[in-house]
């Protein structure tokens, strides 16, 4: 079956983000912003398991009751970017392939999940980092967001990808995945972290660490060195330990303040079928940051 693309005109739009922690999050901001600037009505809610005391067994029912209710759809954060996908009817074939879903759309009685973290990774790498070498890179993480970074990187040419996960199972899964779709040898388990940063072009950190209230660096600064560039998929704080760490050793940085944008406008044409003009919601991130709206947040 092919996936559903088009939204019949609304006079409004429902649609909200379902995650852990999330009360900080900028969606609604950037969401509903682009929305008053297109002259439409969009609702943007926070359904915050852990703030209602839930877990992830609450997923089926929470999407039933969204469904039911006339949302459009809904973004996925972490930690259920993977959990989701049994609960939906049809998935995209990206998101199939990289098996994580950051945004599922309501259309016609059916739940179609859509993955938008890896043309929002792609766009920032390319714009932030445009002269920047490809050919090896680390990442820390093999999660959902991880998931769409290492993709990401894959198709931007990407030769030997090593990745770094506390859950060894899910690095070694990940890896397995990505050798099936790009080729043997593309993408690694790694063991000896400072060895493999000594000979890398890049860092990738797709983890929560360095979030508000996820304190800390998943590298230590002793394992940087000026060659290398870094670029963290966590907005807030825009310049996390990681990146001012990074920034303090002479490397080239980036932040994950676009990869947020870029996916957000990915997702608001899959909930209203309007595309979204991202220039103008990276102003609206900006102004929302300088206002201090947001507290805490994670690209995705």
């Amino acid at each position: 079956m092919t996936i559903l693309t088009q939204v019949l005109p609304a006079a409004r739009y429902l649609t909200g983000l379902i995650g852990r922690d999330i009360q900080g999050s900028l969606s609604p901001r950037l969401h509903e912003s682009e929305a008053d600037a297109q002259h439409i009505r969009l609702i943007y809610r926070l359904f915050d398991l852990a703030a209602e005391g839930k877990d992830g067994d609450y997923l089926p029912e929470l999407l039933d009751a969204l469904q039911t209710s006339g949302f459009s759809g809904v973004n996925i954060t972490h930690p259920y970017k993977q959990a989701v996908i049994p609960h939906l009817d049809e998935l995209s074939p990206e998101a199939r392939q990289i098996g994580s879903v950051n945004t599922v759309a309501f259309r016609a009685g059916r739940r179609l999940g859509f993955n938008t973290d890896v043309s929002g990774f792609m766009h920032n790498l390319r714009s932030g980092l445009p002269m920047a070498g490809m050919d090896s890179v680390v990442q820390m993480g093999a999660g959902g967001a991880g998931a769409a970074t290492a993709h990401g990187l894959l198709q931007m040419g990407t030769q030997a990808l090593v990745l770094f996960d506390p859950d060894e199972d899910r690095a070694t899964a990940l890896c397995a995945s990505l050798c099936t779709i790009f080729g043997p040898g593309r993408a690694v388990v790694g063991r000896d972290l400072r060895a493999m940063i000594d000979k890398a072009d890049g860092l990738v950190n797709a983890t929560p660490i360095g979030m508000a209230g996820y304190a800390g660096t998943p590298v230590p600064q002793a394992f940087l060195r000026p060659a290398l560039w870094v670029t963290d998929i966590v907005y807030f704080p825009l310049e996390t330990q990681l990146l001012r760490e990074a920034r303090q050793v002479g490397c080239t940085t980036l932040d994950g303040s676009g990869m947020t944008v870029f996916q957000a406008a990915g997702a608001f044409e899959h909930f209203t079928g309007r595309v979204a003009d991202s220039a103008r919601m990276a102003a609206n991130f900006r102004a929302a940051l300088v206002s201090g709206d947001d507290r805490e947040g994670r690209a995705g």
